[in-house]
């Protein structure tokens, strides 16, 4: 059994790809799945001259932790005008400050979604290239588009993308067990 640590790069209260990850997560089965909300975590912005004066902030070296005693990582890319959030560049920028290979040995799946109809797209195709420069691989990902038409009450409604997703966590599951 594998240790696998879910997240959203979201920080809203009512975030759509936190239940995304949260019914996605539901369906790996045989492996322990940790939930966690990074809003919980706050980090202040990032800049050099706060790293020098005041370290590296303490719920950055929680995270670290977090998912060093992980064998793999589920995460749910958000998107803010075509791009990642700044919330969570910050959480990369933060994270890669702490230790450039954070995610070293980490085996990833990448979700994301949007109410648009390509998924958050964009930022999800930033976040797989750049996971690894920091020791990540990329094992599947997944873009689920228009949220709002396709999802309700924790349930996929179009067949078409709940296949798909099932197709990606069969990858994923047979690549952190290998």
């Amino acid at each position: 059994m594998k240790k696998i640590l879910a997240f959203s790069g979201s920080n809203s209260s009512t975030s759509i790809n936190h239940q995304l990850l949260t019914h996605v997560s539901a369906r790996i089965t045989g492996h322990e799945i940790k939930i966690i909300k990074l809003i919980d975590y706050q980090f202040p912005m990032y800049s050099a001259d706060h790293e020098k004066e005041k370290g590296i902030p303490l719920n950055v070296r929680i995270m670290k932790n977090l998912i060093a005693e992980s064998d793999a990582l589920v995460i749910a890319v958000n998107e803010h005008n075509g791009m990642v959030s700044a919330f969570f560049k910050n959480f990369l920028d933060w994270m890669s400050r702490a230790e450039r290979n954070f995610l070293k040995d980490k085996k990833i799946l990448l979700i994301s979604t949007s109410p648009g109809i390509r998924g958050a797209a964009s930022s999800l195709e930033y976040v797989k290239n750049i996971l690894p420069r920091f020791g990540g691989q990329v094992i599947e990902s997944f873009s689920f588009p228009s949220f709002k038409d396709n999802f309700k009450e924790n349930k996929v409604l179009n067949e078409v993308l709940d296949m798909g997703i099932e197709d990606v966590l069969t990858t994923f599951a047979h690549q952190i067990e290998s």
